[in-house]
């Protein structure tokens, strides 16, 4: 191979992912093909001697199209996944082939100065503090893991506890309180961190942390308060402004969970939803959801720079310190990882501020569209107030509702998946993509139609 390899290969690869995408619109979601024969496809021996690569691109194409899901689709809702803007996809093509390690500042100012960018832009459109130290994660958990991070870390500083010296084992108790409905990944995050489960408080029937409950919950122990910007199932945001007014007042430390939820405070018409939640510590989200880049992208703010860098900075001889402002990677887990933040400097630079707040206003318009089709269809009930983009319906009968779902993801329009909430079994609609327009909900519902029909 040689260097001249790289604009045949890559030329392959761009058709075959046009063709990919351009498809899309048109193509039916589910996967049509199943591990073994992916697997079988592909070639399950590990070739003895070397491959023509064009064979090998080929070949992966091939072999793994099939067993793709359409998730960029325009009537997917099953998961919280945005559809990929086109400037998002060609930025992180840019990312794969400059190949930097965005996690050091001085020795690559061209990564690091587009990620410096995105977050000032970041914290501007979403009203956050101007100051705070912004990480680019994998995704909303390991974001989750920072904020979490950072607030056990301190707390038990403030305990008079150095973690990073004398780790946990006796040290003071780190309390982690949150709504009876948070999502799993905060969980997870804190699962990692020693936490333990989380102490949980009543929600409201939309999942909203009933907040004279957490202030009762409270004392003054060390607490990390995890509220949450847009409920897994309803859309609903807590109160933030009251919740985090009683943590502070306990001296808590306040984390947001907003994995698709923050983005709502770039909207001037939605963002009452997210009125207060500036006063938090830290913040998660994902631009992968809402603001519609590639896979591979979560945002880790946390309001003291110094928290974060002194939970996740590291120094070494071999690591060129930073000249001036700090590394990338004082405020994220990782020591290397790619330039994650490219992408979303193109978002912000193509949408710019009226954009963005365009896009979430049009992902909510979506969605209150879907539930009002949804609700005219018989025995259809939609069981949560629409306030931002999850939409749940469900049936009389809770075997019907999810026989439901699987009928909708078999007819291959559309793919929407059965959860449970609040004691029944629920049809999630999840609108997520930029490309979800009235078209998109009206074949949506067409697809519903035939599914009651069946």
């Amino acid at each position: 191979m040689s260097s001249a390899d790289y604009a045949e290969l890559l030329d392959l690869a761009q058709r075959s992912a046009v063709e990919w995408l351009t498809g899309m619109p048109e193509r039916p979601i589910p996967a049509s093909s199943a591990i073994p024969e992916v697997v079988e496809a592909l070639g399950p021996d590990l070739p003895a001697d070397p491959q023509d690569p064009r064979d090998v691109v080929a070949r992966l194409v091939e072999a793994v199209e099939p067993g793709l899901l359409a998730s960029q689709s325009p009537r997917f809702y099953g998961w919280v996944i945005g559809g990929t803007y086109p400037v998002s996809l060609a930025a992180d093509w840019l990312v794969g082939a400059w190949d930097q390690n965005a996690a050091m500042r001085t020795p690559m100012p061209g990564t690091a100065a587009v990620e410096e960018l995105a977050a000032t832009w970041l914290l501007d459109l979403l009203g956050l503090p101007a100051d705070a130290g912004v990480g680019f994660v994998t995704g909303a958990t390991m974001a989750n893991f920072v904020g979490l991070g950072a607030g056990r870390d301190r707390l038990l500083a403030r305990a008079g506890w150095d973690v990073a010296t004398r780790g946990l084992s006796g040290g003071p108790r780190v309390r982690w309180i949150a709504g009876a409905e948070r999502h799993a990944s905060v969980d997870i995050a804190a699962r990692y961190l020693g936490l333990g489960a989380a102490e949980l408080v009543p929600a409201d029937e939309q999942g909203r942390i009933d907040v004279g409950a957490l202030a009762a919950a409270l004392d003054e122990s060390p607490t990390i308060v995890c509220l949450q910007a847009g409920n897994l199932h309803s859309g609903a945001f807590d109160d933030m402004a009251a919740a985090i007014a009683v943590a502070h007042e306990a001296g808590a430390w306040v984390h947001v969970d907003g994995a698709f939820g923050l983005w709502a405070g770039a909207s001037p018409s939605l963002a009452h939803l997210t009125s207060g939640y500036g006063g938090a510590d830290s913040w998660a989200t994902d631009a992968h959801k809402t603001l519609n880049t590639p896979y591979d992208c979560g945002l880790a703010i946390v309001a003291d720079q110094a928290a974060a860098r002194a939970s996740f900075g590291a120094t070494a001889s071999y690591l060129p310190a930073a000249a001036t402002g700090h590394d990338p990677h004082e405020y994220v887990p990782e020591m290397s990882r790619r330039a994650r933040g490219v992408p979303v400097w193109a978002v912000l630079a193509t949408l710019g501020r009226s954009g963005v707040a365009a896009l979430v206003d049009g992902l909510h318009a979506a969605a209150v569209d879907l539930a009002t089709r949804l609700a005219a269809l018989p025995e259809i009930e939609v069981v949560n107030d629409v306030v931002y983009t999850q939409v749940c319906v469900a049936l009389a009968d809770d075997d019907a509702t999810t026989a439901l779902a699987a009928r909708i993801r078999d007819d291959g329009v559309a793919y929407a998946y059965p959860s449970r909430w609040r004691g029944r079994a629920v049809v999630r609609f999840s609108v997520s993509n930029w490309a979800t327009d009235a078209s998109a909900v009206a074949s949506t519902v067409d697809a519903v139609r035939r599914a009651l029909a069946e």
